[in-house]
């Protein structure tokens, strides 16, 4: 399979919101009319009809992509309040129930509904993907690896899904556990090589258990066609001071993972159980989580972690443009993770306190 050419460590963002109804706070399904009154096409339509996507340029700086979509954002907004609506990015819409929401016209979604039924009905969520350009596709599987090593960090940091149809969960990111039903959603298999990856996708393809590669809904991924992995396992973002921390994260940990293949370190990887254990933990916990940092069972918090890793990522952040986003993350670490932010917001005034906070976010 041909891996396209992409400058190393490029960046591009894309970021999922839900169109609302502020008197109501539940979702809008006027999508379309939306996109029709920008009429850009970095502003794109998605699985439902109340939902729109935001989608940056390719960068080479993690701050000016940022500010792309601080801008698309405000754009976005503006066109929402002259319909009377408004926009939140949080990784499940705390209040809407699933059974009333449409899927758009699109077929790939349609082709969801029929594999997975309910399951599928039932992905009223939105995430934030950002796609890093690697420069060899021999790099590809091992950065994947990596990147799934540090999953829990980047999966703590986003949780904003803590509601689900008005209920608690007991999930930071409630969104993590709905999207894994997909088949072809949540963790990738435990790769080895670019070799491997070619043969895994040419099985599932001769086995229909995907169409094309598009399907392939891992939370870390390869995109040949346009030489990039793309990280899917962060939640929707409520905030730009969420959006950038997540992004810069990732964006750093990216390029420092390809650092060391260049300068040959050795790649010991965690096991698949692990990997999976981490993620449950970080999506039932959030900042809360503690995580499992070897296969002798040492454990550490997961707030920790990426305090340790925003201090040891600072010179690859001047690098790559990135120190105002990484800045960000820091601001998150301190205040406290969307998740907590919701059930705080709950506890004051239940959920028009909650709807009213994240419609708020969005703007500030």
């Amino acid at each position: 399979m041909k891996f396209a050419a992409s400058p190393r460590s490029s960046l591009g963002i894309e970021w999922e919101l839900a169109l609302v109804d502020p008197s109501t706070g539940e979702i809008a399904p006027h999508a379309k009319e939306l996109l029709a009154s920008i009429d850009d096409k970095r502003f794109d339509k998605e699985f439902l009809t109340g939902m729109i996507e935001l989608i940056t340029g390719v960068h080479t700086s993690t701050d000016a992509a940022v500010d792309e979509l601080r801008t698309m954002r405000d754009t976005a907004c503006d066109a929402a309040e002259r319909m009377g609506l408004a926009l939140v990015g949080t990784g499940t819409h705390p209040t809407s129930r699933w059974r009333e929401q449409t899927q758009g016209d699109d077929p790939r979604y349609a082709r969801v509904i029929e594999k997975a039924g309910d399951w599928g009905r039932r992905l009223i969520i939105f995430g934030v993907h950002n796609h890093v350009g690697v420069e060899d596709k021999a790099k590809v599987v091992p950065l994947m690896r990596t990147m799934l090593d540090r999953l829990p960090l980047i999966l703590a940091l986003s949780a904003s899904s803590p509601f689900w149809q008005g209920l608690d969960t007991g999930f930071a990111s409630h969104r993590t556990m709905l999207f894994q039903q997909l088949p072809t959603g949540g963790l990738p298999p435990m790769l080895v090589d670019w070799g491997e990856y070619e043969r895994t996708l040419s099985d599932m393809l001769a086995a229909g258990v995907i169409e094309d590669i598009g399907e392939l809904r891992w939370d870390v991924r390869p995109s040949p066609a346009i030489g990039t992995v793309e990280m899917r396992v962060a939640d929707g973002a409520p905030s730009i001071d969420d959006l950038a921390g997540v992004t810069a994260l990732i964006h750093c940990l990216m390029e420092e993972a390809s650092r060391a293949l260049d300068d040959g370190e050795p790649q010991r990887h965690l096991p698949s159980w692990l990997v999976r254990e981490n993620k449950w933990r970080a999506a039932r916990d959030g900042l809360a989580a503690t995580a499992i940092v070897d296969e002798r069972g040492t454990l550490q918090p997961v707030r920790d972690a990426i305090g340790e890793a925003i201090e040891r990522l600072a010179p690859i952040a001047e690098d790559l443009g990135a120190t105002r986003s990484l800045a960000a993350a820091g601001r998150v670490l301190e205040r406290g993770g969307s998740a907590e932010q919701q059930r705080a917001a709950f506890d004051r005034g239940g959920h028009p306190a909650v709807l009213a906070e994240i419609i708020e976010a969005m703007r500030s």
